[in-house]
């Protein structure tokens, strides 16, 4: 059977640093491969983006099909010399491995396959549906030649996934305390008001962009978007950059430009949120410019039967009972949301896309264990 600790090394020695694969996928493939897979590499490309390799891997052509789902690829290193190790090494240090992408989510990854190896191995006979893998080299970058375009091609082919199941970091700091069943949506703002140059001391020859500005997103960070429900904390927007670009002190600027997020829940919609915004810039008036682009809607997955899986087999191993979150930023499972059930659960996220990122090795190990009851109580239910 697949060592899951020796799996992680052998990808985290990949430097994947996305879009670049550099053998991560094959190393995968060729574990795949060796357990019965049928696997596909996938490779995608898009106007303005870099081609991106991809693995779709099945065992099985019956339902139900079981999926496990993320992503090879990793952040930059940053600062190397901060590292207290070679990043893509893989050392083991006083019970943690340590290595880009340990956590985020190479770690996750190899824990799949090995609690697929121990699956099968009690099962010579074969079982009744399928396991598949569903693994993308883009998550951490444009995530357009990636998971998007991986499940149109199952699609197009006839194949189904039944539920699926994320490995993201899911964990603040203990493993088995939180697993995520949904995720809030975002959408980026680009606001440039408009005015007319001119000096200070004449302002009834300029016209000052600033003053309006200042209103728009006073309205907008006053309002109470919602008060959050039973799954999702309260909505929120949060201005990220005001800039005006004028270093005079005598000098009218002619436009002045924010930028502003929004986390929103499932009592928001991404058209509702734009018409809101819109409105608000229209009622104050003057000449502006705006872009909004949603990188992911809100979405919640019942707590149901995939959460019961989750937390039936993390209480059996860990002893602990999972909290059913939809907190953190966004991941792929936005994509899938629209194709099956699907929550994640994975490593520990303390220390992902940080300077000396790690996981400990125990961790690992508990996570193929959880992974692997997962599998069984799921092809013993059906």
């Amino acid at each position: 059977m697949i060592n899951p600790v020796e799996f992680t090394q052998a990808l985290i020695r990949c430097p994947s640093v996305t879009p670049e694969d550099a053998g991560a996928l094959d190393v995968l493939e060729t574990a795949l491969k060796g357990l019965g897979f049928v696997c596909h590499r996938l490779r995608f490309s898009d106007d303005g983006t870099p081609d991106v390799d991809n693995l779709y891997a099945r065992l099985g052509q019956d339902g139900p099909n079981f999926c496990f789902a993320g992503h090879t690829d990793v952040v930059p290193v940053g600062a190397r010399d901060a590292w207290s190790v070679e990043p893509f090494e893989a050392h083991i240090k006083d019970g943690w491995l340590m290595g880009r992408g340990a956590a985020d989510m190479k770690g996750a990854i190899a824990a799949f396959v090995a609690a697929t190896s121990r699956f099968l191995a009690r099962r010579p006979q074969g079982f009744k549906g399928s396991i598949s893998f569903l693994i993308t080299g883009d998550e951490e970058g444009p995530a357009i030649n990636g998971t998007v375009k991986m499940l149109k091609w199952l699609e197009e082919r006839g194949e189904k996934l039944d539920y699926c199941l994320v490995g993201e970091p899911t964990n603040p700091s203990t493993l088995g305390e939180m697993a995520k069943i949904g995720r809030r949506g975002s959408l980026n703002a680009r606001l440039v008001v408009k005015g007319t140059q001119g000096h200070v001391a004449y302002p009834h020859l300029a016209d000052n962009p600033i003053p309006r500005l200042i209103r728009i997103l006073d309205r907008l960070v006053s309002r109470e978007l919602d008060q959050g429900n039973a799954h999702f904390q309260p909505s929120n927007l949060e201005v990220v950059s005001i800039d005006v670009g004028n270093e005079a002190s005598n000098v009218i600027p002619a436009e002045a430009t924010a930028r502003f997020n929004i986390r929103f829940n499932n009592e928001q919609t991404i058209d509702g949120l734009k018409d809101w915004i819109r409105s608000v810039c229209d009622d104050v008036g003057g000449e502006y410019e705006l872009e909004m682009k949603a990188s992911g809607d809100a979405f919640l997955t019942p707590p149901g039967v995939l959460s019961d899986l989750i937390t039936q087999a993390v209480k059996e191993v860990t002893g602990r009972e999972p909290e059913l979150s939809t907190t953190g930023g966004t991941s792929d499972a936005r994509f899938i949301k629209d194709y099956c059930p699907v929550s994640e659960f994975g490593l520990v996220s303390q220390t992902m896309h940080k300077i000396d990122e790690r996981v400990r090795v125990e961790d690992i190990e508990q996570l193929t264990d959880i992974y692997a009851a997962i599998l069984e109580r799921f092809f013993e239910t059906g």
